[in-house]
């Protein structure tokens, strides 16, 4: 418990020192998202692999051997890494909350992160169980595989339960479904996610042909026009149409493959290793290729402009000034909004 308390003050320290960075620096929104996905993730990862050397979980569930006791053990590192990584970004909200000049309590904002961390434990907990059954490498794969669709499956329903969800009023029912019908979004029900105090303006689907629920922010619904909202649903559309989850979901697995081919003995583990990430360097790209196809489609139906108009809205919601890269990140699964931005206006120039 010596060590978790040490990063747990590590982490804030952390967090407070690239807070007080990030509000120097231009385009300050954008910034924390880097500071949270380059920063402060790695420590709270890097926090799980301690714990996972030590035998942290096994002391703090009271030792115990056989899958049961190790899946309690995995649970319990994962959930105090995540705890640590929710030390380090508390003192960040005060930060967010300046430079987006938003209503957002520090509280609050842990609260709804302390809801992502245990329900990501919970996942990765179970995602990893089979690997503690004594399966061969083949079947681990399958039954990983299947975990990973049945879970996205069940996104419709595993959402509310991370997240605080209502169920919109007759009136805003009726006028998302005009919306959608515009844009060839089909969804079998709309759920609206509480957002007023953090001002994200997002729209997402999740769920599997039949029963996809189109989930959108309260923010979305307020800070956003018709025509904003339509063009971002038809971008929704759009990634329907080319199955961007898909290429995520299955750039994944298809990535795994040669990593339980090591673990099955079958080849050496670096090389293959070198060509998992090379399938998942691949699968990143796949991913970019769709969501550009996902802006086409909704440039299609509406007009290159109309979309880029709604993009550039987005980004002035979010006090964020859309990035620009002469290259793309490898790492990404979407290109830079600017670069989005720029190659509608371009498009619509042609």
């Amino acid at each position: 418990m010596v060590l978790a308390v040490i990063l747990a003050i590590a982490g804030l320290a952390l967090g407070a020192l690239g807070s007080a960075v990030v509000q120097r620096l231009s385009n300050p929104v954008a910034r924390y998202r880097q500071l949270y996905l380059g920063v402060l993730l790695p420590f709270a990862l890097l926090s799980y692999v301690l714990f996972r050397l030590l035998g942290f979980g096994y002391a703090v569930v009271g030792g115990g051997g056989g899958t049961v006791g190790t899946l309690l053990a995995m649970f319990a590192e994962l959930l105090v890494a995540g705890g640590i990584g929710l030390a380090a970004y508390a003192p960040t909200v005060r930060g967010v909350r300046r430079v987006r000049d938003i209503n957002l309590s520090t509280g609050r904002a842990l609260v709804r992160m302390g809801r992502y961390v245990f329900g990501l434990s919970v996942f990765v907990t179970v995602v990893i169980a089979p690997l503690e059954t004594g399966l061969s490498p083949v079947v681990l794969l399958a039954v990983v595989a299947a975990l990973v669709v049945a879970l996205q499956a069940a996104a419709p329903w595993i959402i509310p339960v991370v997240r605080s969800v209502r169920t919109p009023d007759e009136s805003t029912e009726a006028t998302l479904n005009r919306l959608g019908e515009r844009t060839g979004l089909t969804v079998r029900d709309i759920r609206i996610l509480d957002t007023d105090r953090e001002g994200t303006a997002n729209a997402t689907v999740r769920g599997v042909p039949g029963y996809r629920r189109l989930f959108v922010t309260s923010t979305f619904l307020d800070a956003l026009d018709d025509e904003t909202a339509t063009a971002l649903l038809a971008v929704q559309a759009g990634r329907q149409q080319a199955r961007v989850l898909a290429r995520v979901v299955g750039g994944l697995l298809l990535a795994l493959v040669p990593l339980f081919v090591a673990l099955a003995d079958i080849g050496p583990l670096w090389p293959l290793a070198g060509v998992s990430l090379g399938l998942a360097l691949g699968s990143l790209w796949a991913t970019r290729r769709g969501v550009r196809a996902a802006d086409d489609y909704a440039a299609d139906r509406l007009g290159p402009d109309a979309v880029a108009d709604a993009l550039e809205r987005y980004a002035a919601v979010h006090d964020m000034e859309p990035s620009r890269r002469r290259f793309a990140n490898p790492f990404s699964k979407s290109p830079p909004l600017g670069n989005r931005i720029d190659r509608l206006r371009a498009r619509a120039g042609e």
